[in-house]
This record gives C-alpha cells, structure tokens and sequence, in this order.
C-alpha cells in the first residue's frame, strides 16, 4: 500500500448474552481500550463506531494507518572529552562500537555526543494481534466466569473473535490458558433460532447489513426504535396508548436481537388493582410495557418483546403464555391490596415506633411525633393550608411503610399510603399530602403545589436537616449519605416555585425544639 494509506479495524467479540445492565458501558470501555493502545503505538485513529446487543459486543475504528510511521530515536551521551568509562558505557547501552558512530553537536552546556538510531515503522496488522488481545484482557466487568478447561475470565464465554484490518483477517488469537485458545477469523453468528448459524464477513463495513440478514440489529438504536414504533403500533390498534419507560425501553433492547411485539391482555380481575402497583409489577417482573386509555387510566393490556422472527401462531403462544405468568405474578399485587385495607392507616402508626430511622435520631414513630406538630406550625404560613389537617397528614405519612404492597415495591411509598388514605375516608388533600411528601425528589421532579402537600414535605425535609446536624451527619464534597442536600434543595424549591415567605430561621428553630 502507499505511504499515508489507511484502513478500518472491525473487532467482533461474540458470547453468550451479556447482561443489558452491562453492554454499553463495556462497548465504550472496549473501544477506548483499543484507541488508546493504538496512539500509544503511534497510530492515529479515525471516526469510531460502537455496537452491542446480548450476544455482541463490537467496534469499528476507521482511518488507522497501514503502518507506524518511520521515527527517528536520539540518546544524549557524555560531553566531549568525558572519562573513557562514561563513553564505554554510552556505546554499549546504544549498541555503538565507537564514537565515530555518534553525532558531536554544540549545546548551550558544551559538546555532546548523541546516538541516533533510524526506526522503521513497523505494519498495523503486525502489532495488532497482541492490542487485541490486551484489549479484551483489560476489560473489567462487574461479574465474570471461567468456562471450559480454560483459566481466563470474562462476563460470559466466548465462542467467536472476528477481527478484521481491511479485508485481511488479523493473525492472532485469545490465550484462554490451559493450552486452549480462541483464535481471531471472520465468521461471527446471527441470530440463536431466527438465523442460519455462522456469518462470513468480508470487510468491516460488511458487519452491520450481515448481521442484520442474520435476524440481529445489532445497533441498539435500531432496536430501541423498532421496539417503541412496533409498541406504539399495538397500542394504537387498541384504541390506546403507550405508558412509556425510557429505563423500561434501554433494559429490553438489551435483552432482545431481534425485537418483535407482542400484545397480551390484563385479566379483568385485576384492573381494581390500583395503576401504579399493576404498571410496577409488569415492569419490574415481567418487562413488560402497560398501555393507558384516553383518559389516563389504564388500559386492559400489555406489550412485551419478544425475540427473533417467527410464524405469528408462535407469538399467539408466546401472549398466552405471558398472561398466565401475569396472571400469577398480579395474584401477589392484588393479595398486598386486599389485605393492607384490612388494617387502616391510622391503626398502623404506632408498629413505627419499632423501625428505628437512625441510632442516633430515634425510630420513624420518634419522626412522626415531630412531624405532626412542625407540619401544623407550618401551615400558618402556607395560605389554604389547614393546621389539624397538616398535622393528621404528617402523621400518616410513614403509614405505610408497615404494609405488604409497600414491602415488596418499596418504590410505592407514599403512593400506596394514598390510596389507603382515601380508602380509610381521608380527604383528597390529605391523601394527597401523604403522596407527595417525599417530593421534589430531585431536580427533574414535580413540586407538590397543594398547600397541606407542601406543609408536609417542608417538614419531612426540615425534621431531616435539623436531625443529622444536630449529630454532626453533615455532607461533605465527596458524601452525601442521608441526602441532606437533595432535602435542602427541595425546601427551596418548594418556598420559591410555590411563592411562600416562610421564616426559616424560626421553622428551623421550631424543628430544634421537637427534639427536645
């Protein structure tokens, strides 16, 4: 090839499924790994391209040169005129027999001899078998395994290496110990069911479009996209919509090649279970995508995805064995609904006197105990805010810590505390209060705006910073355990974005005297 000529490196690194938690951060780790091998040898790096999916972890680097440009290494030795031991020593670390070999150049300090050695570049695909290997070595996982009779760990075994420079396969192979190896070609494979086994590649470029003949999208935008269309496509057909999960949506592309849709059906039976616990547990459990109808509540159906092409009778089977696994997975939700109601609210206070909050600061019943009363000192300067009411939503609002349905979706506090409120015969606000008191939980979070919700959440956040600063648990810049700055943050947000002119000085003071 001419002087200057460059060509694309493809690696393909083929497995078994690699958790979806897991892929992109090892596709951006892999190819840093191998740009940076690559400059250190010289070899600058063009555009880079990423894909992963379960089985798949690959990169592209386009413009790397041919080979290593021709360099020129220089060693400073002794000054003219040194002690013969100084030059001996000069011409035997540089592999010179004699000063005639040297170059004598006029420094600012005196005359010096220099060696200089002319270093011919060596080929790309020459150094690349052992930066390959590197690479993959240098890969640091959460998990990894042994498999086989080799000693070398990775997060799942590895069947396939393709590593491409240009059309040429690089020579070269995985040392798995043991005397077993993995050596580097350019077959990978498609799909597990859907293809038809190994996938020849010609070149680099090749990849992507063979892949895909093979039933895998193996871009993860591609697939991410095909799962939203397709399940905005079934939702539609059903006069619905889709509820949609950006963390629901990344997590399903990595579990699936070949996304296809499929729509199941909620049994009747359940749809009294409130939305929030039937969206949950569909996502957490099943990974399964809810639907709503027009006006907001939710619809009697469900998305999941599954993988590879197939006759649609197989996905006929695939719903229905999906609504029975739902079917018994929501048998729990509405078991937790049925009996937490059993049992009121207010009847479950005093159990949190035993669930202690912090050594130092008491037990959750200790919080409620001054939750109440700040609450309702509050409310005298939040317009619309009742004192008693404040004070009766304070003290349900940890209720329903102590219930089944919150124990088994800890992400429901407060929701489900709401619905057992109004179920108890609490009012609107008051429910209301005990869902949003937790709120604003972040910057991407709504600010409660009903008058007794923000009582509530200003004193769930107050209590909190005047606890641990009376115990010396303060953030530091590296720490924040206990969330102190998110509380302080989220009292700001709820005096500025609802127009209160609060005296903090003396809600912080108030607070202080509840400790006692």
């Amino acid at each position: 090839m001419t002087s200057g000529a460059t060509d694309s490196l493809l690696i393909d690194l083929f497995s078994e499924e690699i958790p979806a938690r897991m892929q992109k951060t090892a596709a951006h780790d892999f190819a840093r790994l191998l740009t940076d091998a690559l400059k250190a040898e010289g070899l600058e790096t063009g555009a880079v391209q990423l894909w992963y999916a379960p089985r798949h972890l690959a990169v592209r680097i386009d413009g790397i040169p041919v080979a290593q440009a021709d360099r020129t290494e220089e060693r400073r030795g002794p000054r003219e005129g040194a002690p013969e031991q100084a030059v001996a020593g000069f011409l035997s670390a540089n592999g010179l027999e004699s000063l005639d070999q040297a170059e004598l150049r006029e420094t600012p300090k005196g005359n010096f001899y220099f060696a200089v050695r002319h270093v011919q570049g060596q080929q790309t695909i020459d150094l690349l078998p052992g930066l390959i290997e590197a690479a993959i070595r240098d890969l640091s996982w959460p998990k990894s395994m042994r498999w086989g009779r080799g000693t070398f760990r990775w997060v799942r075994p590895l069947h396939r290496i393709v590593a491409l420079f240009g059309d040429a396969v690089v020579p070269g192979a995985l040392d798995l110990g043991n005397d077993v190896s993995l050596p580097f070609g350019r077959e990978t494979e498609g799909h597990r069911f859907s293809g038809d086994g190994a996938v020849s590649l010609g070149k680099p470029d090749d990849f992507a479009d063979a892949l895909r003949a093979g039933f895998v999208m193996v871009d993860p935008q591609e697939r991410a996209e095909a799962i939203l269309t397709g399940a905005r496509a079934a939702a539609e057909a059903v006069g619905c919509s889709l509820i949609e999960d950006a963390g629901l949506l990344a997590e399903v592309t990595g579990l699936v090649e070949w996304p296809t849709i499929v729509r199941g059906a909620i049994p009747e039976r359940f749809m009294a279970v409130p939305k929030e616990v039937l969206v949950l547990s569909m996502k957490e459990h099943q990974k399964y995508f809810a639907l709503q109808q027009a006006d907001g509540s939710l619809a009697p159906f469900f998305i999941t995805v599954a993988d590879g092409q197939r006759p649609a009778e197989t996905f006929e089977r695939i719903a229905g064995g999906n609504e029975r696994v739902l079917a018994a997975r929501l048998s729990d939700a509405e078991f937790f609904w049925n009996q937490d109601r059993k049992q009121s609210l207010g009847s479950r206070v005093p159990v949190l006197s035993s669930i202690v909050f912090h050594a130092k600061l008491g037990t959750v019943g200790d919080r409620l105990d001054r939750l109440g009363p700040l609450a309702a000192w509050l409310s005298q300067h939040i317009p619309g805010a009742d004192r008693d009411a404040a004070r009766t939503a304070a003290r349900l609002s940890k209720a329903d810590l102590t219930t089944g349905m919150v124990g088994e979706f800890p992400e429901l506090q407060g929701v489900m505390g709401a619905y057992y409120a109004r179920h108890d015969g609490e009012s609107d606000a008051v429910a209301a209060a005990v869902a949003e008191h937790y709120s604003p939980l972040g910057p991407n979070d709504a600010c409660p705006s009903a008058p007794l919700s923000v009582a509530v959440a200003l004193a769930d956040k107050i209590d909190a910073l005047v606890g641990f600063w009376r115990i010396d648990e303060r953030p530091t810049g590296s720490k924040d355990p206990f969330a102190l700055r998110r509380a302080a943050l989220g009292v700001v947000r709820l005096m500025v974005e609802n127009g209160l002119r609060v005296p903090l000085i003396e809600a912080f003071a108030e607070a202080e005297t509840l400790y006692g």
